[in-house]
């Protein structure tokens, strides 16, 4: 059974950072690429970032270039998001997936249960 288990987030002020985790298990994680989405209530969910099987190909939303860094550490079965220059608009759950390398939540086939990130401005 695949699981993927979020942590990192939290309460921070608007200029702060954060750097979110995603632990997996049940899979073989460096065969898949894995991806990072967020949302708020009553919107869908919201593609941030997506990194391949290997760790060579990134892509990001474009509002978010510049302050969001995906990476993922395939021996420890882990991938990160590193938070900079957080906004109040950045506060949603953020949500850990594996599946393909998309930017459709479509593409991903397990997820997360998610972890809060809340800026204050």
């Amino acid at each position: 059974q695949v699981q993927l288990v979020e942590s990192g987030g939290g309460l921070v002020q608007a200029g702060g950072s954060l750097r979110l985790s995603c632990a997996a298990s049940g899979r073989t994680f460096g065969t898949y690429s894995m991806a990072w989405f967020r949302q708020t209530p009553g919107k869908e969910r919201e593609f941030v970032a997506a990194i391949s099987w290997s760790g060579a190909r990134t892509y990001y939303a474009d509002s978010l270039k510049g302050r969001f860094t995906i990476s993922r550490a395939n021996a420890q079965n882990t991938q990160y998001l590193q938070m900079n220059s957080l906004k109040p608009e950045d506060t949603a759950v953020y949500y850990c997936a594996t599946g393909t390398f998309t930017t459709s939540p479509l593409g991903y086939d397990y997820w997360g249960q998610g972890t809060q990130v809340t800026v204050s401005s």
